[in-house]
């Protein structure tokens, strides 16, 4: 499961990116996926641990969320 940060999250808009620790793309995170997690948000600089989902059009997203604490 990788690791990451987020990087901007708007519930009032809806979705958000984390940053992956191993570089690369940014993943985009949906506000549903936030609730499906029981979550009451993210903030910028959360870390986070979440699995990636391909869809059919190549787009990756996050999905299955869980908070790292320190």
């Amino acid at each position: 499961m990788p690791n990451g940060t987020v990087i901007f999250f708007s519930a009032a808009k809806g979705y958000g990116f984390i940053a992956p620790d191993e570089g690369g793309q940014d993943y985009f995170v949906h506000v549903t996926t936030v609730q499906a997690a029981q979550l009451p948000g993210l903030a910028k600089g959360q870390r986070v641990a979440f699995e990636v989902l391909v869809a059919r059009n190549g787009k990756q997203s996050a999905i299955n969320l869980s908070s790292i604490t320190k």
